[in-house]
């Protein structure tokens, strides 16, 4: 019998948020834009508020913001992943080889990123519990490893970033979760214990193993295999992901609340020989047909608020997800989704030329860039397919083989 799919990163990021000024909360939500603008003009407009909105001078900071705080600050791992997200935006929009600002800010980043491996709480030697470092390892691994395939990485930085991204690829392998797989920023207190792994985590780090693996860095199979298997548990009847864990230890919660983990979870099982091409043309229907309920949590206070629990920071990392989804379809297909896809997003850039889906005015850097990243999937390559390794040869193998 044919699974029914009518319902699915980078990623996103994810703490919730308890309130804000009023300040900071219409500007997060701005005033929807009325004057249609081209593709072009979004983009260098984007790109300007990204830029813009450099924390401090030449810190090389994007912070990304939720109201998740240790010792009232922001948490480093939101700080290098919202980091790594923006300088995506920069670094892969086109114009960047013939814009020195856009390198230097770009540069500036890939400075901070690789300082805070030595940051105490990027120290993957931690011992679970609630905590953001594991964003900051896959963004930062995503962005140094697609800045080295493009050949977009300065030469007096091409050691320190090496080096970073060795340790961010270590990082993440070190980290899954114990005999269940895969990541999520709310696990089991212990370094040893045994908890549910998180989609929305496990599809975008995934994919970052994936691309390290293409660009011949030394990946744990075991690690990937184990991970890809906690999404296929993740899969209700339906076809909903749920939040955390395996399907069959809850009731699904309703589908609004998952279409961006569908996208994510689907695209990623697709690129391992997992999923299919009617999978994640499902997710995607799930994205557009249940919109409106994501867009009424953007940029809102609470978090997993009912009838479905969709928090405002599902939002973009959503519109990024289905994105991404829409270029594993085929070529035919493609146009109309796309299509969709981009008017939604620019149903809900504000005037300024800004995308946010939190109350936090910094955190429109990190909107912005998905957005950004999302009108532009169609040329930026999809992310490599996993081959695992082949096991190694036995003699037997060699006697048939002479």
């Amino acid at each position: 019998m044919t699974r029914s799919w009518t319902v699915v990163m980078v990623a996103g990021l994810a703490l919730g948020v308890l309130g804000s000024s009023l300040r900071a909360q219409e500007h997060a939500q701005g005033s929807v834009a009325q004057t249609a603008v081209t593709h072009d003009e979004a983009v260098r407009m984007g790109l300007e508020v990204i830029i813009g909105l450099e924390e401090d001078e030449n810190s090389g900071q994007w912070p990304y913001e939720g109201v998740y705080r240790v010792g009232r600050q922001i948490p480093v791992g939101y700080k290098v992943g919202g980091t790594a997200i923006a300088c995506l935006a920069i670094a892969l929009s086109p114009g960047f080889a013939d814009d020195d600002a856009r390198q230097q800010a770009v540069g500036r980043g890939i400075d901070f990123i690789a300082a805070s491996t030595s940051h105490a709480l990027m120290n993957p030697e931690y011992d679970g519990g609630y905590d953001v470092r594991g964003w900051g390892y896959t963004y930062a691994l995503l962005l140094l490893l697609e800045l080295e395939k493009r050949s977009l990485i300065p030469d007096d930085r091409r050691d320190v970033a090496k080096a970073a991204t060795n340790f961010y690829l270590s990082a993440i392998q070190s980290t899954e979760i114990p005999q269940a797989g895969g990541w999520n920023y709310a696990r089991g207190q212990g370094r040893n214990a045994v908890s549910p792994a998180s989609p929305f985590m496990t599809g975008p780090t995934l994919q970052a193993l994936f691309l390290a693996a293409r660009l011949n860095y030394d990946v744990d199979s075991g690690v990937v295999e184990r991970a890809l298997a906690s999404l296929e548990r993740g899969r209700a009847a339906s076809g909903e992901l749920v939040y955390s864990g395996d399907a069959t230890e809850r009731r699904a919660g309703g589908v609004p609340g998952a279409t961006g983990r569908m996208l994510i979870a689907e695209s990623t099982l697709f690129l391992a020989g997992r999923s299919s091409q009617a999978n994640i043309r499902g997710a995607l229907d799930a994205f557009i047909v249940h919109w409106d309920h994501l867009e009424a949590r953007r940029a809102k206070s609470g978090t997993h608020e009912p009838p479905y629990g969709v928090a405002p920071y599902y939002f973009y990392y959503a519109h990024l997800a289905a994105a991404q989804a829409i270029e594993l379809l085929p070529q035919r297909e493609r146009a109309e989704y796309r299509r969709r896809v981009a008017d939604l997003l620019m149903k809900t850039r504000a005037n300024d030329g800004s995308w946010n889906d939190r109350v936090f005015e910094r955190s429109a850097a990190y909107g912005t860039a998905m957005a950004l990243l999302a009108l532009q999937a169609p040329s930026l390559g999809s992310i490599p397919r996993w081959v695992p390794p082949l096991p190694p040869a036995t003699p037997e193998d060699s006697a048939k083989n002479p």
